[in-house]
């Protein structure tokens, strides 16, 4: 459930495509004033918040981010991706509650501005949503340069990554976000955007939506040519997908394990995700030559 919780929370919405404004965001409310006390409600806009400076503005995080977020462990916790509390999140006083508007946090929400407390609600499935969120909470936090230098640090990367991986031929790849039941990276995406930018073939991009749920047979028919484990079963991922050795993957050695923390967190380090991503497929050196070439 865990996955799922992650998946609906930080990467899906009822509302889809969403409108990307372009330079600094003014949010619904018309607010665009700075805030000290931010509750946060999902592991994406806090992990922004952190990397960009601003985890002392924190009074409180969800669930999830309380776990994986090392920054914000010992904050108060205003509860889970479906099951927020209104109450903890009142109780901390904040002048900002920052979320993404599932139909749980939805409710929220308007609970919330009924109160008179001050939300602003994120979208963070497209690659510009996320660069977008990073300038908005830069401007929100009074962040502005390190939301700035993120960015950059971010299209550099894709940039170089672009250019270092265009004459590469074409490789059929999968990304797994949890086994049981099967969820992967479809379209529409900043991780099949990602996959693109490095010349790959995304293996589910039939698929209308952004993370589907497909089946076993559906992976054995499709036959892709890399497979990348991001689930969070604690078995090897290896020996889960050797049962199906007519997997080209699977024959060639080509199961990989990456961290879920970084490859599949619409956040504030894409650089990261996109070099784990082409040291994946195209092996360490080019992964350096990527480091390099993206410094400023």
């Amino acid at each position: 459930m865990r996955v799922r919780a992650w998946i609906a929370q930080s990467f899906r919405s009822s509302v889809c495509p969403w409108v990307v404004a372009l330079g600094l965001f003014v949010s619904a409310s018309g607010a665009s004033a700075e805030a000290d006390r931010i509750v946060s409600i999902n592991p994406s806009l806090t992990s922004i918040l952190v990397a960009l400076g601003a985890a002392e503005r924190l009074v409180g995080v969800d669930d999830y981010s309380a776990r994986q977020i090392e920054a914000v462990k010992d904050l108060p916790r205003v509860g889970g991706l479906f099951n927020p509390s209104l109450e903890a999140v009142v109780a901390l006083r904040p002048d900002l509650v920052v979320l993404v508007p599932s139909a749980e946090q939805r409710s929220l929400q308007s609970r919330l501005r009924g109160l008179g407390i001050r939300v602003e609600s994120f979208q963070n499935i497209r690659f510009d949503e996320v660069l977008e969120n990073i300038a908005r909470i830069g401007s929100l936090t009074d962040t502005e340069a390190a939301a700035k230098e993120r960015i950059e640090a971010i299209e550099r990367a894709s940039r170089q990554a672009r250019a270092l991986t265009r004459d590469q031929r074409p490789r059929s790849v999968l990304v797994v976000l949890q086994r049981d039941p099967i969820y992967v990276v479809g379209r529409g995406g900043f991780l099949e955007e990602i996959l693109e930018g490095l010349g790959l073939s995304n293996a589910a991009a039939t698929f209308d939506e952004p993370y589907p749920r497909v089946g076993r047979e559906w992976v054995v028919e499709n036959a892709p040519e890399v497979l990348i484990d991001l689930s969070p079963e604690l078995d090897d991922p290896v020996a889960f997908w050797s049962r199906w050795s007519s997997i080209p993957a699977v024959k060639e050695g080509r199961v990989i394990d990456l961290d879920a923390s970084v490859v599949s967190m619409p956040g504030p380090y894409l650089d990261r995700a996109t070099q784990l991503l082409l040291e994946a497929v195209y092996g360490p050196e080019l992964a350096a030559r990527l480091e390099r070439e993206s410094r400023p």
